[in-house]
């Protein structure tokens, strides 16, 4: 086991911090950044759809979150059908172009197919999805019209998936919405916070226009909730305010060094990358250290390797099972060069001159009673960057009025029923900031259309009676 002695006087042999930006030649971002995985052609489109049993009871159907008539859209496809193709999916999604990409379809519908357990290779349903999305959509017209005019005004605070699809779902059931988004543009994290590679900028925001393309939603940016507005504003103005606000909170590692410059928030960095005009200019790090086991982790990790840093290592406290990446993440990462090291956890940071120049580690295991424990074995790994990804938390204070909680919270996020009723009458949340929100943008449009079915059937039920 490596002593505290032994390990701090290895810094002073340490070179200056390696951190600047271009590191890459400019061709090599374009690369680097292009879409991860190709999409089909019609020809590879066609011979995958014509593998579809079109299940009756189809299994996909069930994995799918937002309940999308899977073997109805590749049937479509089949028969050359590819606008009927993209109508069937953005029935049930209307983001059904970014869920293509940022889905993790081999563990949910894909992983469901009934081909999948016959030959075990299932049918791309995600890139199907992309492909009818992609080359189905209309370019000047709204697949779907506004119902007539009901005079109901709602807010939506947020604009990412799950307060867009709330919108989009209202817009069209009549409403008029208007979108309380915190940010300069609106997306949430196709915007912000997935990788490049996956739903490059200039798709964000080609989605946004035609999700807005219904007509009778209103956004006004930069209006954050607690500064500019107020719950309790919103609820005496509108009929019904559904909040979609995410996880804007971040944890904190709780070990000595934190505070060094060259350790950032890995969410920030990629927020930053998002909106580069020239990715060039990003700096980065030759040796870097992500810590955390999420999608936010590897995301980060693959870019920054992308960005041109040499040594790019990725530590998780449990064993590669526990992370919440899954296998193909993980695997996508190790192609990229991303080394993975399991079992370690942070001790501290340390620095000269107010810079990280290491971050050691502690190897860690499981005791009798399966809890996770220091082995008491350290490690160091020398570090010009340092990103912690280890997971975001709500933020609950914008929802206080006057030192007073508007509304029941549960683990740390609001407490919500199955269609996003919260404690407070005319108010409805969904996505990440409810209690069991999962960090999948399939599952906060779900979400946000289910709250918008139930907005609208309670203001229809209050205009009856």
């Amino acid at each position: 086991m490596a002593s505290d002695t032994n390990l701090k006087s290895a810094s002073a042999t340490f070179a200056e911090p390696d951190i600047r930006s271009g590191r890459l030649a400019a061709t090599d971002y374009a690369a680097g950044f292009s879409a991860a995985v190709p999409s089909l052609d019609q020809q590879a489109a066609l011979i995958e759809s014509n593998r579809c049993y079109y299940c009756y009871d189809a299994p996909c159907i069930e994995a799918c979150p937002t309940g999308i008539d899977i073997p109805g859209f590749i049937r479509k496809i089949a028969t050359g059908n590819t606008a009927g193709a993209a109508l069937r999916i953005y029935e049930q999604n209307i983001f059904g172009g970014s869920c293509a990409r940022v889905c993790p379809t081999e563990i949910l519908c894909e992983h469901s197919c009934v081909r999948m357990a016959e030959e075990g290779k299932p049918i791309p349903i995600g890139l199907l999805q992309r492909y009818a999305t992609d080359h189905g959509t209309p370019a000047n017209q709204h697949p779907f019209a506004r119902a007539a005019s009901t005079g109901k005004r709602i807010a939506v605070v947020g604009g990412g998936p799950a307060g867009l699809a709330c919108a989009h779902r209202l817009a069209m059931q009549g409403h008029d919405v208007t979108v309380f988004e915190a940010r300069e543009k609106l997306g949430g994290l196709n915007s912000y916070g997935v990788a490049e590679y996956k739903v490059p900028h200039g798709y964000a925001s080609h989605e946004i226009e035609f999700i807005l393309g219904i007509g009778g939603i209103t956004v006004r940016t930069g209006m954050s909730l607690g500064r500019d507005i107020t719950l309790s504003g919103l609820r005496r103005d509108f009929e019904a305010v559904f909040l979609g606000l995410g996880l804007s909170g971040v944890k904190a590692l709780d070990c000595a060094g934190e505070q060094l410059s060259g350790v950032m928030n890995a969410v920030d960095y990629i927020a930053e990358l998002r909106q580069a005009k020239d990715l060039a200019k990003l700096p980065v790090g030759r040796r870097v250290v992500v810590i955390g086991g999420g999608n936010t982790a590897i995301d980060m990790a693959v870019q920054i390797k992308r960005l041109g840093a040499e040594e790019v290592t990725l530590v998780y406290r449990r064993g590669a099972e526990s992370m919440s990446a899954t296998e193909h993440e993980q695997a996508f990462a190790k192609e990229n060069g991303v080394v993975i090291r399991h079992w370690a956890q942070p001790l501290r940071l340390e620095g000269e001159a107010g810079h990280v120049r290491r971050a050691v580690f502690e190897h860690t295991m499981l005791d009798q009673d399966g809890r996770l424990v220091g082995s008491g074995e350290q490690f160091a790994l020398e570090a010009d960057m340092v990103f912690k990804a280890i997971g975001q938390v709500f933020v609950a204070d914008p929802l206080r009025d006057d030192g007073r909680d508007l509304l029941v919270l549960k683990q740390g996020r609001i407490a919500a029923d199955a269609e996003g009723r919260t404690s407070l009458d005319k108010v409805w949340a969904g996505g990440d900031c409810v209690t069991g929100g999962q960090d999948l943008t399939v599952a906060a449009v779900q979400a946000g259309k289910l709250a918008a079915d139930a907005i609208h059937r309670t203001l229809v039920q209050r205009a009856a009676a």
